[in-house]
């Protein structure tokens, strides 16, 4: 029973940890349309039906019972997109979407404004999160050397002739100084061979350059090659690098980067893809951390934080950075995309958000089906926790 009430209480805290992130975003986009002097409709975290709603001097306050995100109804921004979220809702009547938009629009740079505060506030709390978990004594940080621990006979590792003591310098022509670095590499070349370039021996090393295959794990769906590193002495993640909060924060955003650019490489584009979570993943993520330790799972916020701020300003319809793009057009250009045009791209590129994220629901809960079904052989030589060492 008590298990039971502090697995409850651990979910409950992740919940309210990920509304947080989720909260700050949409009050940037709220308060700085407020302070412009804009009409504020409707603040929801959450969407689909209400299960909380109030007005308040004109603004409905919501949450949805689909907490994947929320969104600020401002018409005089967005008039069309709001529309589209609403409609999902039906707690209130809204008008079509090809419905004619106020003829008189406010400046394209006020729009700009709003927009760009949801992610600016995201960033703000990373950073406050990054300064706080450096003052705290207990906290820990360090990164994990990309040095081979050892190489269990069978696997990839051992097959391509990697040693224990070997330092990888490499994966695939790009520089790694970490673990976690290395394993990011592993991922992104998914089944493909893939150039390790490590340094062998300790009084005069030599550069050693051999083809690796990484192999996927049945179960957990990762790709691995079967080498456990070093013992980790400092006890931190890899989200912890350094007690430095500019050190943090650039972590959290040349991890994500580094996913962009593999994405939309053409040769590590199907790897990338496949190695994406959802909010199951991410769920579960922040869960782990946050009973493994606070602090940990404190600093999973901050890089979450940072990730909801750069992917909100990708230049995509329905995001932020889509009504940037869209505001800008209308600066440089001095007039302003059809309003007909900017709904229908709006709902196509809502649909498809929507039917991504659901399949990345589907591929995570299937996922984590199979990890917590998942009954090791007793004759195998390795299982999952082995070969999670070698994964991201």
């Amino acid at each position: 029973m008590l298990e039971l009430l502090t697995t409850a209480f651990y979910i409950v805290l992740c919940v309210l940890l990920f509304a947080l992130a989720i909260l700050v975003h949409e009050f940037g986009h709220f308060i700085v349309a407020l302070k412009l002097g804009l009409r504020v409709e409707a603040f929801s975290i959450g969407f689909g039906h209400a299960l909380w709603k109030k007005t308040v001097r004109g603004v409905e306050y919501r949450v949805g019972w689909i907490p994947l995100g929320g969104y600020v109804s401002i018409p005089d921004v967005d008039p069309e997109g709001t529309k589209a979220l609403e409609k999902s809702s039906n707690d209130r009547k809204v008008e079509c979407s090809n419905a004619k938009a106020p003829s008189a629009r406010i400046p394209a740079w006020k729009e700009m404004a709003v927009a760009v505060a949801g992610p600016a506030m995201n960033v703000m709390l990373a950073v406050v999160l990054a300064v706080g978990l450096s003052l705290v004594p207990g906290a820990k940080f360090g990164t994990l050397a990309a040095k081979i621990g050892s190489v269990p006979a069978g696997g990839p590792a051992a097959a391509a002739g990697l040693k224990a003591g070997d330092v990888v310098r490499s994966v695939g022509g790009r520089p790694v100084e970490t673990w976690s670095e290395m394993q990011t590499e592993v991922q992104i070349a998914g089944g493909k061979p893939v150039e390790f370039v490590v340094a062998r021996g300790a009084a005069h090393p030599e550069e050693v350059r051999l083809s690796v295959t990484p192999t996927r794990d049945a179960v957990t769906g990762s790709w691995y090659i079967l080498a456990l590193s070093e013992t980790n002495a400092t006890g931190a993640v890899a989200w912890m690098p350094a007690r430095s909060p500019w050190k943090q924060l650039a972590w959290d955003a040349g991890s994500i980067f580094r996913v962009l650019k593999g994405l939309v490489t053409p040769k590590e584009a199907k790897a990338t893809a496949g190695a994406l979570g959802g909010p199951v993943m991410i769920a579960e993520g922040l869960y782990r951390q946050v009973r493994r330790d606070k602090w940990d799972g404190l600093g999973f916020l901050r890089f979450l934080n940072v990730n909801l701020a750069v992917l909100n300003l990708l230049p995509i319809p329905v995001l932020d950075g889509g009504l940037i793009l869209f505001a800008f057009i209308a600066l440089v250009c001095r007039r302003r995309l059809p309003d007909w045009f900017v709904a229908k791209v709006s709902m196509g590129f809502m649909f498809l958000l929507m039917g991504l994220m659901a399949v990345l629901i589907l591929k995570d809960g299937w996922r984590s089906y199979k990890i917590h079904s998942y009954r090791p052989d007793a004759n195998a030589q390795t299982n999952v926790l082995e070969k999670a060492d070698a994964q991201p």
